[in-house]
């Protein structure tokens, strides 16, 4: 149990360094600006159109990284500084988040399992801390035992989001310098941006596995 509880440690660290880098990695390349002048809002623009996506549309949000497709109102937002911005990190997660919008234009599956498992995992997300806090307040396994069923929807959706942005970054990069969005020597840049984000969503996967692989331990170790 000591090891797992250095490993969930280690794993935390690893999160906080993951967002540490994102962070870095997005600030330093929204500093160098693309080669052919594009803001993030144009070259998503003709992303969207390109794919045959012309009612969807592109707006502007407050905040920094607060960028997201919305599948329920069928619409990209983009940060400011990525929506106003020419630069190689602007262009860079636009590009991905209408990545997300090609996914749900051609029903990618892992992208449609994760809409479906929303509203399940909305719920169960909510509840499990409560149920598990509970359960060991009062020394009940079964409610133990449902807290860790609901808490297993919640790293079951992180472990499906995996594919769906790896899969987002992929499309963006390809098209990207299929339609001449960035120059060869800017690729890298992409790539810096991009991976940097995808690892986020790796650490925090890890974390949640981690935690629940603790908290069954724990609750095998109580009922025996």
């Amino acid at each position: 149990m000591a090891l797992m509880y250095l490993l969930v440690i280690i794993a935390f660290l690893f999160s906080l360094w993951a967002q540490f880098r994102v962070k870095g990695n997005f600030n330093k390349w929204a500093k160098v600006a693309n080669m052919n002048g594009l803001t993030g809002y144009e070259a998503a623009r003709r992303m969207l159109d390109a794919n045959g996506l012309h009612d969807v549309p592109i707006e502007p949000v407050r905040g920094t990284l607060s960028d997201h497709y919305d599948p329920i109102h069928r619409v990209v937002r983009l940060s400011e500084p990525v929506y106003y911005e020419s630069s190689i990190a602007a262009v860079s997660v636009a590009c991905h988040e209408i990545g997300h919008a090609i996914q749900h234009k051609e029903r990618y599956p892992m992208l449609a399992l994760r809409h479906r498992m929303f509203p399940v995992v909305n719920f169960a997300s909510g509840v499990a801390p409560f149920m598990l806090l509970a359960g060991f307040l009062f020394s009940s396994m079964n409610l133990v035992g449902l807290g860790i069923i609901f808490f297993s929807a919640a790293v079951a959706f992180q472990l499906v989001t995996l594919p769906v942005e790896f899969n987002a970054s992929s499309r963006a990069r390809q098209v990207m310098v299929e339609q001449g969005f960035i120059r060869n020597e800017e690729e890298r840049g992409v790539a810096k941006v991009l991976n940097a984000a995808a690892l986020t969503y790796v650490a925090a996967a890890l974390v949640s596995l981690l935690e629940l692989l603790r908290l069954i331990m724990m609750f095998l170790g109580n009922r025996n």
